[in-house]
């Protein structure tokens, strides 16, 4: 008769020659939990530092310097707002990695710090998805679509957006979770918490809806906008060449900071869900980590949009700039004989 040693080393035997672990080993996340106590803090730290003031300058240029006002403003506006409200909070996430994940803020900080990331991914993603469609009507349709190009439906898009990011992402609150152990408070991103059957699936019901679909449309849009000015008898090469420039632009926010995070998150839950060698496990997880600051840096990208899309926002940065220069040259008392208006336009 078999003991019941010998019965519990075969067993063990058996996982081992399979090359599979029935349960993850507590060890594969060990070189991960370092990775994100050494990357996760500088890489949110340089988004804070270039898109905090970036956006601050870009809200204020829209509300002060930019007149009248296109549906495009509308839309730009809503998007710099939410990138601006996700970039308060990423002090308490810098602070969170750097002290080797020991949650000090309490819960609800800790749920609304989940929540507002993924608030300002999703609203971003729909107001960048408005402004392609806005853009399509503008160019493709210009007669047909004239009324569509009124600044109370630009309005109305990002009322809907603004509403429908917060209905997408609020059952956050309920699936991300605090925990006390060894000493500490972790706060837990979406993909640790322990409901893994409803995050699967509301995460494919998120990726679907909120990032996919958006991205078909967005990539749609851009490829008849182009083909549409390609054909134009009429068209001038500045607008083909601005056109491509916007294409490229949201085609890299799009593929570069959203479209791995989505894919990772998918893989990262399927793969707590069906245990596979340790070693996979870790280069997902790794992978999942590394997206996740790329995501954040939709707000640093921006950016850029803001100059390409408007010529006015171009003429009124510069002004803004040359206006703050005045303004602390003569609170420096530097004396010097350059003279500037009340514009901030050099007197020559």
């Amino acid at each position: 008769m078999i003991s019941p040693t010998a019965v519990a080393s075969i067993a063990n035997l058996t996982i081992i020659l399979s090359g599979y672990d029935a349960v993850p080993l507590e060890n594969c996340t060990d070189d991960v939990h370092e990775l994100r106590q050494s990357y996760l803090p500088p890489l949110y730290g340089i988004t804070f530092l270039v898109g905090f003031p970036g956006n601050l300058i870009v809200i204020y240029v829209y509300a002060f310097k930019m007149r009248p006002w296109k549906s495009t403003t509308v839309i730009m506006f809503n998007l710099a707002s939410t990138d601006l409200l996700y970039l308060v909070t990423l002090p308490f996430l810098i602070h969170y990695y750097a002290s080797g994940e020991d949650w000090i803020f309490g819960d609800f900080l800790c749920k609304f710090i989940r929540f507002s990331f993924h608030f300002n991914l999703y609203s971003s993603i729909l107001f960048l998805t408005c402004f392609s469609i806005f853009r399509y009507f503008a160019v493709v349709h210009p007669i047909r679509s004239f009324s569509v190009q009124k600044k109370s439906w630009a309005i109305l898009a990002c009322v809907a957006s603004w509403v429908f990011s917060l209905l997408a992402v609020s059952p956050i609150n309920y699936l991300i979770t605090s925990e006390d152990s060894e000493n500490k408070s972790f706060c837990h991103d979406l993909m640790s918490s322990e409901k893994l059957d409803v995050i699967r699936w509301y995460t494919w019901l998120l990726s679907s809806l909120v990032f996919f679909l958006p991205l078909i449309i967005v990539t749609l849009c851009y490829a008849a906008i182009i083909c549409t000015l390609a054909t134009g008898m009429h068209t001038q090469n500045r607008y083909k060449q601005k056109a491509r420039k916007l294409a490229c632009l949201l085609l890299v926010v799009f593929s570069v900071c959203f479209l791995p995070f989505h894919v990772l998150r998918i893989l990262r839950i399927e793969l707590r869900l069906h245990p596979v060698k340790c070693e996979l496990e870790t280069h997902v997880h790794t992978a999942y980590v590394i997206s996740r600051p790329l995501a954040a840096m939709n707000t640093c990208c921006n950016l850029l949009l803001y100059a390409v899309i408007n010529d006015n926002f171009r003429q009124a940065f510069p002004l803004f700039l040359r206006c703050k220069l005045s303004s602390l040259m003569q609170q420096m008392g530097t004396g010097s004989n350059t003279d500037f208006n009340k514009s901030g336009q050099l007197k020559l």
